[in-house]
């Protein structure tokens, strides 16, 4: 899952088994990208996983979800529920806020580290082509504060056609005005080679629609989110060992 410091399933599985009996409970406090509450719940331990950052939470979701399906049963505790939860992160900690928000349409984020971003907070990957096709991507800007203008909607992009990305996103805790709206339907669509389908380039969401269940207007069903997967490339690889030299 790209921390260098993630235990073998297999060592887990040994620990498991050994020091706790069917029924019982494994509480891992510094739960990283969640490679004990995996190997609890498919040896059927109940299990409680602790950890600081929204972004390892949003790993074990994911991967929780990629082993056992999307009905998999575990309640989350501590994140944002209404948009004041998330107003609330946002200024108490905006770093957090951007990787809550990132975290809600499944993007990885851009950088651990705080400071210049080039205007990326985050990036999704996808793929929509035959087997061996072109690894796609979506670049994410997450806004938490409550002025927003059509400058952050044009900076998007150009930041778009600076990454030669198929889609850009603005993440926004304020409701969008005319204008952002209309510069971003001038933007276009990007059209699915699969399927034909066509999608906004650029997009904005609120944090309300985001808790709604709205996310990316991007190509669904065949095309499938690989911004957490084994099977990324080796870019994808090399940026998530940047991203967690030092998470933990």
């Amino acid at each position: 899952m790209g921390y260098q410091t993630q235990k073998p399933e297999a060592l887990l599985q040994r620990i498991i088994e050994s020091s706790c009996l069917p029924g019982g409970v494994v509480l891992d406090p510094f739960c990283g990208c969640g490679t004990s509450v995996v190997v609890a719940e498919r040896n059927s331990r109940e299990w409680k996983g602790i950890d600081i950052t929204h972004l390892a939470v949003t790993l074990m979701k994911h991967r929780l979800q990629r082993e056992f399906g999307p009905t998999v049963g575990f309640a989350v505790v501590g994140e944002p529920t209404t948009a004041d939860d998330a107003a609330i992160l946002a200024r108490d900690d905006s770093y957090q806020f951007q990787l809550w928000a990132l975290g809600l349409v499944g993007a990885r984020p851009d950088a651990v580290q705080r400071g210049a971003d080039a205007g990326i907070d985050g990036r999704l990957y996808f793929h929509d082509e035959d087997l061996g096709g072109d690894t796609k991507q979506i670049v994410i800007s997450v806004k938490g504060g409550r002025n927003v203008g059509v400058a952050m909607v044009r900076d998007l992009g150009h930041i778009l056609n600076r990454e030669h990305a198929e889609i850009g996103v603005l993440l926004s805790m304020a409701e969008p005005t005319q204008p952002m709206r209309a510069e971003a339907a001038g933007a276009g669509f990007y059209k699915s080679p699969l399927t034909d389908s066509r999608h906004p380039k650029l997009q904005i969401l609120t944090v309300a629609q985001l808790l709604t269940g709205q996310g990316i207007d991007y190509p669904r069903g065949i095309a499938q989110n690989v911004s957490f997967d084994r099977r990324a490339t080796r870019q994808q690889r090399q940026q998530a060992e940047s991203l967690f030299d030092d998470a933990e």
